[in-house]
């Protein structure tokens, strides 16, 4: 009976001695939860004593408090910390009747304490990485999820008020949206987003930004000054959004050649799906006029929105202005392809000739030419809008490569 009640006392503090370690290893660790340590003081004590070493279930049990760790967002830096010093702390504090032992016999105790530790820390490194990546994996689901429906525009807005703010979006601000997109198939993305996440969150801070992948394109939702509403003028280079993303993402490797397009900004949930419109939009258009610029933006290219929301009326117009054209001796492309550069240019004929790389004189015979072909007189103010016109909707339009659409 008494034996059995020293027993008894003995286990009592023993456990009233590993709970010690374990609160001053969490002290040590800066306040890491001491249940993460689960029975790993145990195990040390009894490898200690006996050089038993732990069972694969109980090494499981570790790596399950690694996730644990994980999921309750403690760094990976201080979990480690906390199992270390408990180790520490423990040997240090070893009953005098292991630390009395022969030379051989502790030597053994120590490397069986050792290795514990090295199996413990591993299985929980292990296990920690494990729940960062099944995170990583459901907050981009989640993300793209969101990106997707905000989009949209049409989905509940109580709902995605709830599932933003963990990404830290405040949907009543002006935001807008800005599409790039690689000229092969899309690389590393997530290197790509991990990078414009850098230096966007730099510039931005880390909230009211949402960096996303869809249909193949990187998707970056920004916020706006609210001034910057409805602006049809351009931003300053250092400040415009295009430009932050074209020159990181030329920095990656394999980082040429990039086209990036950005909406206008627009207030609330409906301005996010309006803005996504006009940089898909300008990203098609640009592609489609063959812009030179890697970065374009949606108020640069409104006249071409305008002209192409009214299709049969604008084909009407360049197959009756530019219509006569295409008879001539190699196609309505060079006369068109000058009228171009003559309206650019500001209707001056030697820079005209300077930009297509043609003589003057070349310049003046083709504006006569279409003159005399279309009735047109590009040099006459009264003629050169409706010419002006009709080319703008000939680039948009794809003419004279594409044929033009019915308009019947």
């Amino acid at each position: 009976m008494v034996r059995g009640t020293s027993r008894r006392q003995d286990a009592t503090a023993s456990q009233a001695w590993l709970a010690e370690v374990g609160e001053a290893a969490s002290r040590d660790a800066g306040g890491v939860p001491v249940a993460l340590l689960g029975n790993y003081l145990p195990l040390l004590a009894d490898a200690a004593v006996t050089g038993r070493r732990p069972k694969r279930t109980e090494l499981d049990a570790v790596g399950q408090l690694g996730r644990q760790a994980a999921e309750q967002g403690i760094s990976a830096g201080r979990v480690v910390q906390l199992y270390l010093s408990a180790a520490r702390r423990l040997w240090q504090d070893l009953p005098t009747v292991v630390r009395a032992r022969d030379q051989e016999a502790v030597r053994a105790a120590t490397a069986a304490v050792l290795q514990v530790i090295d199996d413990a820390v591993a299985t929980l490194a292990e296990g920690y990485a494990l729940a960062r990546r099944d995170l990583v994996r459901r907050e981009e689901a989640m993300r793209r999820e969101l990106v997707d429906d905000l989009l949209r525009g049409d989905s509940d807005l109580g709902t995605l008020v709830e599932r933003a703010e963990p990404f830290g979006l405040d949907l009543a601000r002006v935001h807008q949206v800005a599409l790039a997109a690689p000229d092969r198939r899309l690389p590393d993305t997530g290197t790509a987003i991990n990078a414009l996440e850098s230096v966007i969150f730099d510039r931005l801070g880390d909230r009211d930004v949402l960096v996303a992948t869809k249909e193949g394109l990187l998707v970056v939702l920004a916020p706006a000054e609210s001034a910057a509403a409805g602006r049809t003028t351009p931003a300053a280079p250092e400040a415009d959004l295009g430009q932050l993303m074209h020159r990181e993402l030329r920095r990656l490797r394999h980082g040429n050649p990039w086209r990036v397009a950005v909406g206008r900004a627009h207030p609330g949930l409906y301005g996010i799906a309006r803005s996504y419109e006009e940089a898909r939009e300008a990203l098609s258009l640009a592609t489609r006029l063959s812009v030179d610029n890697p970065v374009v933006n949606a108020h640069d290219l409104l006249v071409y929105r305008m002209l192409l929301r009214d299709q049969p009326a604008i084909a009407d117009l360049v197959a009756a202005a530019l219509g006569p054209l295409t008879p001539t001796r190699g196609g309505a492309q060079p006369l068109l392809d000058t009228l171009d550069a003559y309206f650019r240019t500001g209707a001056v004929a030697t820079k005209t000739a300077h930009l297509l790389h043609v003589s003057v004189r070349t310049v003046t015979y083709r504006l006569e030419r279409i003159k005399t072909l279309t009735g047109y007189d590009p040099t006459d103010p009264e003629h050169r809008f409706t010419l002006q016109a009709a080319v703008l909707g000939a680039k948009a339009l794809n003419w004279p490569t594409d044929p033009l659409p019915a308009t019947g």
